[in-house]
């Protein structure tokens, strides 16, 4: 499977400023082409968030790519209540949009944010800042960010989360993991001081996932969803029929609704860079999960098949060289996948020297065998072409 892209594409895409219609100026709900005058509102569904009491819209708002606050403040308008955003992402300055998209909100939605740090004082000093860029005094969720193990969730950590629960710059303590789910979620669920879990979760997962989720829930640990859309891949090589199928009859759509049909999760958060998106997720609260979603996700599961990884952790430790499959390739869906190549780019550049400077040209036969069919070493080139 090919695409249509190259890294000078990649890198003109990242400058790119994405164009808003007179309709980001409207505080309505329009499905499809759909005249504004014959709009009707969103329908809100709503769950409990775990034990933290948070009554949550079941399509919260994921702001890492989202460049237009305009999109941030109309969804707010609409009733979406949970948003989240990272110190991290886009280079630290995604909070500081999301907290000016947001400003007069503040008593109406829940709001979370994440530090990538791996000590007290880190972490504690990351909260400050994010607090600064988002013009409040507290957030309502705060994350332990990217843990996939329970020793990445060691007790210097834990404390910063209760300190700041005392001074009061933070609701509820959560952590959010990408590929640690099957071995943190109940260790999570039995330690007790947590009360909300970030966690990649979507329609090619296996059942031990469903099972992970279970006893999260189970725990009270308040459920929330991202990667919910497998990577996206909207932006497939033009005129492959396959492809523009799904994008016509709404495979994305049904992705999100076959995370929301999973009642243990409370809510998701789908990423959204423009109207068009925000109004195909707001029908996700209206539409149930039905057969015509099932056909659409067998034929998105087989076509993104060889590109996807599912995150399932059994390559790890398989790689010849040592390299990290998983995190290089999901920092290649964040570009070909979500069309960010910049963010894509600068999760690799954190990688080692050693780990980034590899080539995968180099082997005369890949050691990684994926059981679910990704082209691993292939993929693994692309990422190195890419990002190197």
């Amino acid at each position: 499977m090919t695409y249509d892209t190259s890294r000078r594409s990649f890198l003109s895409a990242s400058l790119a400023v994405p164009l808003v219609g007179l309709n980001a100026k409207l505080g309505l709900f329009q499905s499809g082409n759909s005249p504004a005058g014959s709009a009707s509102p969103a329908k809100l569904e709503y769950r409990t968030l775990g034990k933290t009491g948070l009554k949550v819209t079941t399509v919260g708002f994921g702001c890492m790519i989202t460049s237009d606050p305009s999109v941030i403040t109309r969804a707010a308008d609409i009733g979406i209540n949970y948003f989240d955003t990272a110190r991290v992402y886009q280079q630290g300055n995604n909070e500081k949009m999301v907290g000016a998209a947001l400003k007069g909100k503040r008593k109406e939605i829940l709001l979370s944010t994440k530090t990538p740090s791996g000590d007290k004082e880190g972490a504690l000093k990351d909260l400050d800042k994010s607090l600064q860029e988002l013009g409040t005094d507290y957030v309502d969720i705060w994350y332990l960010h990217g843990k996939d193990k329970p020793a990445d969730v060691h007790d210097e950590l834990i404390e910063a989360q209760q300190i700041a629960k005392k001074q009061g710059k933070i609701r509820f303590a959560g952590v959010s993991t990408h590929t640690g789910q099957k071995e943190l979620l109940p260790w999570m669920a039995q330690k007790g001081v947590f009360d909300v879990v970030l966690v990649a979760y979507n329609f090619t997962m296996d059942s031990g996932m469903e099972q992970a989720v279970e006893a999260a829930a189970k725990g009270n640990l308040g459920v929330v969803g991202m990667k919910v859309m497998a990577g996206g891949f909207r932006k497939l090589k033009p005129g492959d029929p396959t492809g523009e199928k799904l994008r016509r009859e709404g495979a994305m759509l049904s992705a999100l609704k076959w995370t929301l049909k999973n009642a243990n999760v409370a809510t998701t958060i789908p990423s959204m860079t423009d109207m068009d998106q925000l109004d195909d997720n707001l029908k996700a609260m209206a539409q149930p999960f039905g057969g015509a979603d099932e056909k659409l996700l067998a034929m998105k599961l087989e076509l993104i098949k060889p590109l996807y990884c599912r995150l399932c952790g059994e390559c790890e430790g398989t790689c010849a060289k040592g390299l990290p499959i998983q995190d290089t390739l999901r920092f290649l869906t964040y570009a070909e996948g979500y069309g960010q190549f910049a963010l894509g780019r600068e999760q690799f550049q954190k990688l080692p020297v050693a780990q980034k400077t590899a080539s995968c040209g180099d082997c005369t036969e890949c050691t990684v065998k994926c059981r679910h069919g990704v082209q691993v070493a292939a993929r693994m080139s692309r990422a190195q072409e890419l990002f190197a």
